[in-house]
């Protein structure tokens, strides 16, 4: 297979693309000129998260490349919930949730993409503003008979559901006749001819080809982006602290920051691709740095993706906050056996866990780990500091039973680790 569109090389060099309906005639229509694509986000909580950043960063480069992106807010199709490789039917919204999740959700694409009118310029739409407009019965009498449920029942997303005994509703079943129905839209009123989707989205992209080919008889396509993981294989986008936001209100600018520079060596070559709009040829250069220059790499990948997330302005904050939680020294304090180095400033972005004094100054170090909430039960810190996972005031502690001296500020820091830290705040 030989392409030679601009967006689909770049695309394709920079790991994006899974697969496709029609790729050789999808870089034929490119190559005579702009299209419009399309990607939906079902608004089912109040911001997106990281998992989302695969397309919409490929509509961001839809759009660097000249073509014309269309965002579909899930209004309508959002009441249903999308049934795609889920065990259970979704938990149902109220349309006032739907509408307060649309309002959080689509200020953040500003970040993205170029809004506006003509040309190029992206457009934000809510499939509510025709999906529930239909008249059922008319619905079903002329396009309910272009899906067959022979086709459907084909479905990866529909036979494991089956396949496992677990029930699939009416409802839900409609959720693919919905989705259809907005590409038709989209293809009808806006000359749409691709939608952009997840790997998990295939089934349902599929069925909105075919669905424009049989009412329309024109030719539409489908491209899928990759399910994202990462090199331990767990899923992109989830720690065990939960999702990784995009808004600002569910996470801080400093801890998003911080998820990316915690990013696996195997991993960051691959996600300056994705996450990034730098230059595929200054990415190459950096692929064999290791050691501390790779460190320099997460830093800027953390930058690069934070910056497009949340704005230029955001970082001068966010390195104050490292320098002063993981590289400034700033007072003497000590850990009987060590020769210390720093004292923690107490800063906000880490957890902060109060603990009464009670006219004691020093503290075991496995108190100090379950205290900080990094372990449940004593038996694990224990087993944590025996493996060498545990951190007192950014210094490695072998022994479990070591005495931690209170430092004057009476704060100390513990770190499970490279990425679990806390605050004692030890207080009268």
């Amino acid at each position: 297979m030989s392409i030679i569109s601009d967006f689909l090389v770049e695309a394709q060099a920079r790991g994006f693309i899974h697969q496709s309906t029609d790729i050789e005639g999808l870089d034929e229509a490119m190559r005579s000129g702009r299209i419009v694509a399309y990607a939906g986000f079902d608004p089912t909580a109040t911001s997106l998260h990281v998992g989302h950043l695969v397309p919409i960063m490929l509509l961001r480069l839809l759009q660097r490349k000249g073509h014309k992106p269309i965002v579909i807010m899930g209004g309508a199709t959002a009441r249903i919930g999308d049934p795609s490789f889920k065990n259970e039917m979704r938990k149902m919204l109220s349309d006032e949730q739907i509408k307060e999740n649309i309002a959080s959700i689509q200020n953040v694409f500003q970040q993205f993409l170029e809004f506006g009118p003509g040309g190029n310029k992206a457009i934000m739409l809510d499939n509510a503003e025709w999906l529930t407009k239909l008249a059922y019965l008319d619905f079903l009498r002329d396009f309910g008979v272009h899906i067959t449920v022979n086709r459907l029942l084909t479905f990866d997303t529909i036979k494991t559901r089956l396949e496992n005994n677990q029930p699939l509703s009416f409802l839900e079943f409609n959720y693919m006749l919905f989705q259809a129905y907005d590409y038709y839209h989209l293809n009808k009123n806006f000359s749409c001819t691709l939608q952009i989707g997840g790997s998990d989205q295939w089934a349902n992209i599929l069925n909105g080809v075919e669905f424009i080919r049989r009412t329309s008889q024109k030719t539409a396509y489908g491209l899928t982006t990759p399910l994202l993981t990462t090199a331990s294989g767990a899923k992109m986008g989830k720690t065990e602290n939960g999702a990784v936001w995009l808004n600002p209100e569910l996470m801080s600018d400093y801890d998003f920051w911080q998820f990316w520079r915690n990013t696996h060596d195997e991993d960051v070559i691959r996600f300056l691709k994705m996450f990034t709009d730098l230059p595929l040829s200054e990415i190459d250069t950096l692929s064999n740095l290791t050691g501390q220059d790779l460190n320099e790499v997460k830093k800027l990948l953390a930058d690069e993706v934070t910056k497009i997330v949340r704005g230029d302005h955001s970082l001068a904050s966010i390195h104050e906050t490292s320098s002063k939680l993981f590289e400034q020294t700033v007072q003497a304090y000590s850990i009987k056996g060590y020769d210390g180095l720093s004292n923690p400033i107490l800063d906000t972005s880490l957890p902060v866990i109060d603990m009464s004094l009670n006219d004691i100054d020093e503290l075991q170090a496995f108190v100090c780990v379950v205290k900080a909430g990094l372990a449940e039960t004593n038996g694990e810190a224990r087993r944590l500091i025996r493996g060498k996972g545990i951190k007192i005031q950014d210094i490695m502690v072998g022994d479990e039973n070591l005495m931690i001296t209170i430092p004057e500020d009476r704060v100390i820091k513990v770190s499970a680790g490279k990425k679990r830290h806390a605050l004692i705040r030890l207080v009268v």
